[in-house]
């Protein structure tokens, strides 16, 4: 009993599960603030330019049954409006993230000469021993 329960507490306390919990809550968290913004503040820009908040009411009755298109409608566009609120935001997430650089200098550059691949800092050529400039300062 007492091995099952240390083999319990190092599953649970491993620290990719905690991590996993942590991601979880926080996805839980980011996700009513993205679907707020996309019922509160989206569909309600759309609502005032189409002129309708919701096709819930939608339908087609058919013998006794009601087919309600309207609320199919409207998840589609409920899900459509949320990829593309997370599409953007995660894009300026990146782009907040990622500084911008110069692209890094080749390591490695042609011989003028022989055509060899040789150093971009070096000075002489491996294979056919000929001067060369560099092209990176050499360190």
């Amino acid at each position: 009993m007492k091995n099952m329960l240390d083999e319990f507490k190092e599953f649970a306390l491993k620290g990719n599960l905690i991590e996993l919990a942590v991601a979880f809550i926080l996805a839980l968290a980011f996700s009513a603030v993205v679907l707020s913004l996309v019922n509160d503040v989206v569909l309600q820009i759309i609502a005032a330019i189409v002129g309708q908040p919701s096709f819930d009411g939608l339908s087609i009755n058919l013998n006794d049954s009601s087919i309600r298109y309207g609320a199919f409608l409207m998840a589609l566009i409920n899900f459509l409006l949320v990829a593309f609120v997370l599409f953007l935001i995660v894009k300026a997430v990146n782009k907040l993230q990622r500084p911008n650089r110069e692209a890094p200098a080749p390591a490695t550059r042609n011989c003028p000469f022989c055509f060899t691949v040789i150093p971009a800092a070096a000075t002489r050529c491996s294979a056919c021993t000929s001067e060369v400039a560099p092209t990176e300062p050499a360190r």
